[in-house]
């Protein structure tokens, strides 16, 4: 550890220590009688160290549980976030049931941290986030916040692109009772059971959310077959709240993400190569249990106290335990490294044969989380501390050969595990100097010891122990002209450690990010407009080579310098009682600074190129119409520029811009006999049968066969469309 580095633990340690005594003997001295319109709610406080306010100098956009209802029929938690600004989403299956996938500025989901309740979920190892492991989480959110760029610090790997702060169920002060179905296209069904029993005794309360999911999937055979349960336990008492969670889910998903060519697209755009052999007889046939199954639950306690109308504080546990495979039928399979040894039958021997093999993943991640607010009329202080624990272990089997040998069921034929640490210490605060100008700090060391050790899917030895020091500092500065506008400026940097795939491709080297935001929000009675510039000055960037894994995951390479250059529009418009317009548009040129690469068997630079999955135009618009007080009607429109999969700016690589237009419909019933609410909901998705693209891959590979003595690059791409016209209806009644 370096001295610097050293020194800035120590003072923070030195701060934190201060602000908790003094938490302590203001508490001793003060009356804790409370004003509650001037201090946030104890369910606020939970999120105090990862989430902004309003007029923060930080670019970022809320979305609250009434929004999210809207549309919530269903589809995964990173669709429902579709329209927000500078966002690009995708579905392996088409249609947004299964796995899903959500980018940024151009970032993807392993660069977007996320947090619940102020817990990391991102996985530790491979940096990405599974929301078809958490089945209808959206039923049981009460708010998020996307931060675009740097945002504020946060716990777990750092953000990249954004991350997104998601806050579950607040307490319920009344009982209720809620019932949702849903049906649409693809054979899908939504089932949705919550329940409260609001404050018992003004004191404690009991909620909770049972949910079932299944859907055929737009591509050929990929189904979902997904479970989730929500339970919250809470006791409120003055100035305390405490919490304990137990969530999680269960899914089933037949694989979709191998993608399909060029000409397979304009053909038979819905076929999935996943599963297919040939028979005994020469016959095509498709494995039908070529699934992904997993299970994943989380357990999280959370302490919010009060002390005074200045001081509170948050005090958060959490253990996670996943574990899951994924089956794969395997034609022609090599025995030996299967670890089954050939054999001689007669006199032939037998060194190939067909079998079907699982891959686990089982691991734990344990985490804590401490820090105390300090907030008056001119300071907001937050300092805190963060530590985590991740162990996880992988490790393949053979279930069944057609040719075992001397093989038992379940021999593990690879194994390996990662053991990762990580501890963080932030203290962040905001001054306001007068009436119109304020300013903000934040600095944050994060410290990551990360180990890996056997064999990797391929067979290939990973032993490798790193260590990373980070010191990642923030600063913004706010001014308010008038009542109606605006400004500020911000300084944040990033830095983050490789993945376990990065490790398997033998990159160790740590990514660092400096981000510059400018902006300006304009606010009045029917009108309010968020804008802003950014620029992104990467370091050793992670960035996407188009490619996958043998199991799917994308790989990266080290771009050197590159940069994400910016403007970002976000409004709202209330055209009259009736009718609001809230579009957004991202405008960005994202560049590899002369970036080299190997094409025909030689090194070349190429000057600067375009960053893989970083259209340059992100757009979205919706059109509300309320001409009832119970009814409300929505056209839905985005726009996502043509982009490059790889980073050499090939034609092979390039899926083009797309326009889609979905319309959602919401009609409540009140004062029902039965219950007290009935609300009616339609979602017609891609209304104008638009037929597009909005995923692949992208790959080279060097060829010497065709012409002996010369290398050729070759290159080669694939696909995941996305579905055309379909729809979701459900009904929702509240008792």
């Amino acid at each position: 550890m370096t001295p610097f580095i050293r020194n800035v633990i120590v003072r923070m340690k030195k701060l934190f220590y201060v602000l908790l005594l003094s938490s302590v003997v203001s508490f001793a001295q003060e009356e804790t009688v409370l004003d509650t319109t001037k201090v946030e709610s104890l369910d606020e406080v939970l999120l105090k160290a990862v989430r902004v306010d309003a007029d923060s100098p930080i670019t970022h956009s809320n979305l609250e549980k009434e929004e999210i209802a809207q549309r919530n029929l269903g589809q995964d938690l990173p669709i429902l976030l579709n329209y927000l600004p500078g966002v690009v989403t995708t579905s392996d299956a088409g249609a947004g049931v299964g796995y899903t996938g959500i980018r940024v500025r151009g970032s993807d989901a392993t660069r977007v941290n996320v947090t619940i309740n102020g817990i990391p979920y991102n996985d530790a190892e491979s940096q990405g986030t599974f929301w078809v492991d958490l089945p209808d989480f959206a039923s049981s959110v009460q708010s998020l916040q996307l931060q675009r760029g740097v945002g504020t610090s946060t716990n777990g790997s750092g953000a990249f692109g954004a991350s997104l702060n998601v806050q579950s169920d607040a307490i319920s002060e009344e009982a209720y009772g809620e019932i949702s179905n849903s049906y649409g296209s693809f054979e899908t069904w939504k089932h949705t059971l919550k329940f409260s029993t609001g404050l018992l005794m003004d004191k404690f309360e009991i909620s909770g959310r049972l949910s079932k999911i299944v859907s055929e999937g737009y591509i050929d055979r990929a189904t979902s077959d997904l479970k989730s349960y929500f339970l919250q336990a809470a006791y409120q008492e003055g100035n305390t709240l405490i919490k304990a969670l137990a969530f999680g889910g269960e899914e089933r998903t037949y694989q979709s993400w191998f993608g399909i060519d060029e000409q397979t697209l304009e053909t038979d755009r819905t076929f999935n190569p996943a599963g297919l052999y040939t028979d005994e007889e020469g016959n095509i046939r498709f494995y039908d249990n070529e699934v992904d199954n997993y299970n994943q639950d989380h357990y999280q306690f959370f302490w919010n106290q009060r002390f005074n109308k200045n001081w509170s504080s948050n005090v958060s546990l959490n253990y996670t335990h996943g574990r899951g495979y994924f089956e794969q039928y395997r034609e022609d399979a090599d025995l030996a490294f299967h670890q089954i040894e050939p054999f001689l039958i007669g006199e032939e021997l037998i060194e190939t044969s067909d079998l079907i093999r699982r891959r686990w993943l089982n691991n734990n991640f344990y985490a804590a989380n401490a820090n105390v607010n300090y907030k008056n009329e001119d300071w907001d202080v937050t300092t805190g501390a963060f530590y985590s624990y991740y162990g996880g272990d992988h490790y393949g089997e053979v279930i069944w050969s057609r040719f075992g040998g001397d093989s038992e069921i379940r021999d593990r034929y690879y194994s390996g595990n990662g053991d990762k640490n990580e501890f963080t210490a932030f203290s962040k605060a905001t001054f306001r100097i007068n009436s119109k100008w304020s300013v903000y700090g934040d600095l944050q060391g994060r410290f990551v010891n990360y180990r890996t050790s056997g064999l990797t899917s391929d067979k290939v030895l990973l032993n490798e122990k790193r260590t990373y020091e980070f010191f990642n500092p923030k600063a913004g500065l706010s001014y308010k002209l008038n009542t109606r506008n605006q400004f500020y400026a911000s300084y944040g940097r990033a830095s983050r450690e490789p993945r376990r795939s990065d490790f398997e491709q033998g990159v160790f080297t740590a990514e660092k990010l400096n981000d510059y935001e400018l902006g300006w929000r304009f606010t009045s009675e029917k009108i309010q407009v968020n804008s802003n510039l950014y620029y992104m000055d990467y370091q050793d960037q992670l960035v996407l080579t188009g490619a996958l894994d043998d199991v799917g995951a994308p790989i990266r390479a080290t771009s050197g310098e590159s940069y994400r250059l910016g403007l970002e529009i976000d409004a709202f418009v209330k055209l009259s009682e009736k009718w609001s317009l809230r579009p957004n548009i991202a405008l960005s040129s994202n560049k590899n600074v002369d970036f080299i690469t190997s094409r025909d068997g030689e090194l070349v630079n190429l000057g600067n190129t375009n960053i893989s999955f970083s259209p340059s135009v992100v757009g979205a618009n919706s059109i509300e119409f309320r001409p009832l007080k119970n009814l409300q009607m929505a056209l839905l429109t985005k726009y996502v520029g043509e982009q490059y999969m790889g980073n050499i700016d090939s034609e092979v690589s390039k899926l083009e811009a797309y326009f889609i237009n979905d319309f959602n419909i919401n009609y409540t019933i009140e004062n029902l006999p039965f219950g007290d609410s009935l609300v009616l909901s339609g979602l017609v998705n891609n209304i104008f049968n638009e037929e597009y693209v909005s995923n692949g891959y992208f790959f080279t590979y060097d060829d010497d066969f065709t012409n002996p003595g010369t290398i050729t690059t070759i290159e080669g791409a694939g696909f995941y469309p996305q579905a055309t016209i379909n729809f979701l209806v459900g009904a929702s009644l509240r008792f």
